[in-house]
């Protein structure tokens, strides 16, 4: 049994090389393969007996029923063929998620024919959790599916199915794609990481404390009445109700350095997963701050732009 099983999925693993990468692609005859069902095996072997019984017996009425249902047998083989034959599949990437969480992305299904096209179903290969949809005629449809990404990195989305056993559930209709697209997936932020590192004084000279007498961390201070807006942290007031504002000064003196060596860790996987918490907590509190990867540094930096480069680090490194 066990031999049996990898045969089938080195089998599974050659066939999916073979496939052309694409984002997106159009069915015709050739990518779009047909079998009997159970249902349909076992039709047939009915329509068998009732073809001998016929014969046997003479009788009329069992030739009438016999071709009968082979015809409806075959039209519905026809119908079932031409549901996936001219649909255009089209992947939405998935932005990027963290590791453990399940990366959610569309498939976009146009029909252009004249005719609506029903019971499509989509999963991904290998996985029995189907995902059922109509697409109307000349319109499309939009289907959600969920994928659990390996771990931290860049990683190409799995190979996706399509299938259909309308209107019969005769035949069994089905094509395999594999997308091109990617998801990049951040390391997971430790979750009760410890405070932020002492701030490092960047070629300037200047205090080297961590916080202020009013407990704010390095370059936040309470905020005084003539602050400009700019300066306020509306992150930390959004969460806390409390207005925070930069102190310019110390923020010209101190700059927030993180780096592998500062985490107190000696396994790599948890230095960047307490690295992604210190960079979330950072930007959360409007400091300046910059990252150091072993031989690559991100310039200290503040705003949505500096803190997708450095997860994108993280989760590259």
């Amino acid at each position: 049994m066990a031999i049996m099983t990898r045969a089938r999925e080195r089998l599974q693993r050659w066939f999916e090389a073979r496939l052309p990468l694409a984002d997106s692609v159009t069915l015709t005859q050739r990518s779009v393969y047909i079998v009997p069902s159970r249902a349909g095996l076992m039709l047939g072997a009915t329509l068998l007996v009732l073809l001998v019984a016929s014969i046997n017996y003479q009788l009329n009425l069992g030739y009438l029923l016999t071709f009968l249902l082979a015809g409806s047998s075959l039209v519905a083989m026809h119908v079932a063929h031409g549901t996936l034959r001219g649909l255009t599949m089209t992947v939405i990437a998935p932005a990027a998620c963290y590791a453990r969480a399940k990366a959610i992305f569309h498939v976009q299904l146009v029909n252009t024919r004249q005719t609506p096209r029903y019971a499509i179903e989509l999963a991904l290969a290998g996985v029995q959790q189907w995902v059922c949809t109509d697409v109307g005629r000349q319109a499309s449809a939009r289907v959600q599916l969920a994928w659990q990404p390996p771990g931290r990195g860049l990683h190409r989305l799995p190979t996706l199915t399509a299938r259909t056993q309308f209107p019969l559930g005769t035949f069994r209709v089905w094509t395999v794609w594999r997308p091109a697209a990617q998801v990049l997936v951040y390391p997971q932020p430790e979750m009760h990481a410890p405070t932020l590192p002492i701030g490092v004084a960047d070629a300037q000279p200047g205090p080297t404390h961590a916080t202020h007498h009013s407990g704010e961390p390095d370059g936040l201070r309470p905020y005084r009445r003539g602050d400009a807006l700019k300066s306020i942290v509306w992150k930390k007031a959004a969460k806390t109700g409390e207005l925070v504002s930069r102190d310019s000064v110390a923020e010209q003196h101190h700059t927030l350095w993180l780096a592998r060596d500062a985490t107190g860790l000696s396994d790599a996987e948890s230095q960047l997963c307490r690295l992604c918490a210190w960079v979330l907590q950072a930007d959360e509190l409007g400091l300046h701050y910059g990252l150091r990867l072993g031989g690559s540094e991100i310039a200290p930096d503040v705003g949505a732009a500096h803190l997708q480069r450095c997860l994108r680090a993280l989760a590259l490194a």
